[in-house]
């Protein structure tokens, strides 16, 4: 059984990775393109919006899916239809059916995210799916981030930039079909105990929670070179403070992780939550000073992203079968939008109200978090769903 767990989770892992790599590199192609071609920001945010918006429309049926047609099969038929929309947008320029392309793209990657973080947590094992999830959870940030690096070299390659990030796409299918043990789930399951509905009132602190770190997660990206601009910071050192949470976010995972397998889940987690809400009111004091703030946000950008990881595994540890395929469906409907709709607040109230808002929205997140799992923690314990 070991033998095999570790085949099949290092073959998954590279899969994911080759994903990874290809939508880090798609997303800012496709942003770079429509500016190249004239449009606004404007338009890039609809069409960034519109592949969100195809993650969200296959949330409901994303359990009956895998159940009906297999874990493997799934992920291959959402690589394959990813791979292919990508590539279809070097063959037109027409906008309608580029935001009809980035839906199918959202629809697909959502199905290959929530399939193979279930695929995961069924490998794993309670002793070790702290450390394994986040093994998980790093390896693809590693190679989402390469994913600029790689339009930095492809940019411009005019005729064939959308092709080759397709084809990248393509790679993780020798390592999917070298994978022997296939996530399982009945379709019984998903009629009593796997649907959403179900699903949903055993983890408003794992979907508030990925919230939160998605909503961290596109602001650190988008917003927070803004704000440390206001502070009196310089171009140059300000767009290093989104680099500083990544870098914490990617090093810290595997410890963060162990040290939950070793203390427990629910109190590494919560722990993360508190020491969020400590910190992040600290942010606009600390700025001005690099011995307080970079040590800040790497240790932000840590529990912040552990957050999200000890959501997954909580997932792993009450939920099985269609039931932890319709969980981990919630985790990235949650995700999808608070990095839709989270910066659209955040830049609003920061033009309206000024640029520590930033931080207002970011605590208000993390308080909801912590009010959830507190919630949580008073019901009676949860039983495992869908075993």
């Amino acid at each position: 059984m070991k033998v095999i767990f570790t085949r099949d989770f290092l073959a998954l892992i590279l899969s994911v990775a080759v994903v990874g790599l290809g939508s880090g590199a798609t997303l800012p192609l496709t942003a770079l393109a429509l500016t190249q071609a004239g449009y606004g920001t404007d338009v890039v945010g609809l069409l960034t919006a519109a592949q969100a918006g195809g993650g969200l429309i296959v949330v409901p049926v994303a359990g009956w899916v895998a159940a009906r047609f297999g874990g493997r099969q799934v992920i291959v038929g959402a690589v394959l239809m990813v791979a292919l929309a990508t590539a279809l947008m070097q063959l037109t320029s027409n906008l309608w059916l580029w935001a009809v392309l980035r839906v199918l793209c959202g629809a697909a990657l959502m199905l290959l995210f929530t399939i193979s973080e279930a695929w995961v947590n069924q490998l794993a094992d309670d002793a070790t799916r702290g450390r394994v999830v986040a093994i998980y959870a790093t390896n693809f940030t590693l190679f989402q981030m390469a994913g600029p690096v790689l339009v930095s070299q492809i940019a411009d390659s005019t005729h064939w930039r959308f092709l080759i990030c397709g084809a990248i796409f393509l790679l993780a299918l020798p390592a999917l079909a070298s994978i022997r043990k296939t996530p399982h789930a009945a379709e019984d399951e998903h009629a009593v105990h796997g649907s959403w509905r179900h699903v949903l009132p055993q983890m408003p602190a794992l979907v508030i929670g990925t919230g939160f770190f998605a909503l961290f997660d596109t602001i650190a990206l988008s917003l927070l070179p803004l704000f440390a601009m206001a502070h009196g910071i310089t171009s140059e050192v300000a767009v290093l403070f989104a680099s500083a949470l990544l870098l914490g976010d990617t090093t810290m995972q595997f410890p963060i992780g162990w040290l939950a397998d070793r203390l427990g889940r629910e109190r590494v987690h919560i722990g993360c939550g508190v020491m969020v809400v400590v910190l992040l009111p600290l942010l606009p004091w600390a700025i001005a000073s690099p011995w307080l703030c970079w040590p800040l946000l790497y240790v932000l950008g840590a529990t912040a992203g552990a957050i999200y990881t000890l959501s997954l595994v909580a997932c792993g540890e009450r939920f099985r079968g269609v039931a932890l395929v319709s969980a981990s469906s919630l985790v990235g409907a949650s995700w999808c939008a608070a990095s839709f709709g989270g910066p659209l607040v955040a830049g609003a109230l920061m033009k309206g109200v000024g640029n520590d808002a930033m931080v207002g929205v970011l605590l208000v997140a993390a308080l909801a978090f912590l009010v959830a799992a507190w919630w949580e923690r008073r019901r009676s314990p949860l039983r495992v769903v869908g075993s």
